[in-house]
């Protein structure tokens, strides 16, 4: 039968009005809001537009029901900034990428979650204590999505390819998820990735999110990827704008967290703060980070496509048992693989963490 859900979730990641898909369909506004309530189905060859028109083939609307997240549920920094539909088109991502982690799920064996609630602590006592938890001590983080699969996080990229969402996380039952952007700068891709870290661990359950907790997130990540004793042990006195380009490759962070982070541990004062953040934004760093890290790649999916193509199975081939097209799943999976099949690393020595055991599921 049609499924509404599905209907749903391919008119949102197309970012569709209800009234715009009606008139592309040929239909009055009401029939595609009949449509999506499941008060009727359409016709056979009204299906047939709707999956041309949403570019979908059309076996993905007469698949099992999608679990749909809802801004209640998930992460969003500046969501009061952000348009309904691009909000809308993300969660609908979201939603596509569970698809994949199930399918993945049931072939392959894949870490549990390790992630404690820490909810109530504070946000650098959390840091603290998930870095004495997972054995970290002060080390730094090479490779945060290495770090966070090894934890049981399902970490997918943002097939929107925005930089109107920075990335965001929620909770499934009792696998955490984490949606990167990865068109944006490694290090800031890494703040992201350690920012929605702190939701899972303080805020799990809560939502819509607010200011309050956007401001844990942060200090959160800022501590766990530049723990306090760390940072004390190599901050300069009066760091120049050229000291902290060659200090932040000591947490991979950018020039921009760094210098807050020095400000907030009171290691820079006031007025010199605000002089490296002019010169900071004067030269461009704010958006283009000096001396870039690599991007950091996906050992998870790397090996389960690398196990796949070792049992003949395409690409193609997953995107077919998903009913949808490749490049959607290319999207989920961009700037997180070498290629579609192959996977690879940058090479970053993953500190204490190991690859996550993966293996098929016979």
């Amino acid at each position: 039968m049609f499924n509404p859900s599905r209907f749903r979730v391919a008119r949102k990641k197309r970012r569709l009005s209800k009234t715009r898909l009606a008139e592309l369909i040929g239909v009055e506004l009401r029939t595609v809001s009949a449509y999506e309530s499941g008060e009727f189905a359409p016709s056979p060859d009204t299906a047939s537009r709707i999956a041309e028109t949403l570019k979908f083939p059309v076996e993905f609307f007469f698949g099992d029901d999608l679990f749909e997240p809802s801004v209640e549920t998930a992460s969003f920094r500046s969501l009061a900034r952000m348009s309904a539909g691009i909000r809308e088109g993300a969660l609908a991502s979201g939603s596509m990428a569970m698809l994949l982690s199930d399918w993945i799920g049931r072939r392959f064996a894949l870490p549990d979650s390790d992630l404690p609630d820490l909810r109530g602590e504070e946000p650098e006592n959390a840091a603290i204590e998930l870095r004495h938890g997972w054995g970290l001590g002060e080390t730094p983080i090479r490779n945060m999505v290495h770090m966070l699969e090894s934890k049981g996080i399902r970490v997918f990229a943002m097939a929107e390819e925005t930089r109107d969402v920075d990335a965001f996380s929620l909770w499934r039952d009792r696998t955490p998820f984490i949606f990167l952007n990865t068109v944006k700068s490694t290090e800031r891709s890494r703040f992201d990735a350690a920012h929605e870290l702190g939701h899972l661990v303080l805020h799990r359950e809560v939502g819509p999110y607010g200011k309050e907790a956007e401001h844990e997130a942060n200090q959160f990540a800022s501590a766990f990827l530049m723990p306090r004793d760390s940072v004390f042990a190599h901050a300069p006195v009066l760091p120049s704008l050229r000291t902290l380009i060659q200090l932040k490759k000591q947490w991979i962070v950018s020039v921009t967290a760094l210098a807050f982070r020095l400000h907030s541990l009171d290691l820079i004062k006031e007025f010199h703060y605000r002089k490296l953040c002019i010169e900071i934004s004067r030269n461009g760093y704010r958006t283009n980070e000096p001396n870039g890290a690599p991007p950091e790649m996906s050992l998870v999916l790397g090996k389960v496509f690398q196990l796949l193509r070792s049992e003949g199975v395409t690409k193609a081939d997953v995107a077919r048992d998903l009913k949808y097209y490749v490049e959607d799943l290319d999207k989920l999976i961009f700037g997180l693989m070498m290629t579609g099949l192959k996977g690879g690393g940058n090479g970053g020595h993953t500190g204490p963490t190991k690859a996550p055991p993966i293996h098929l599921v016979k």
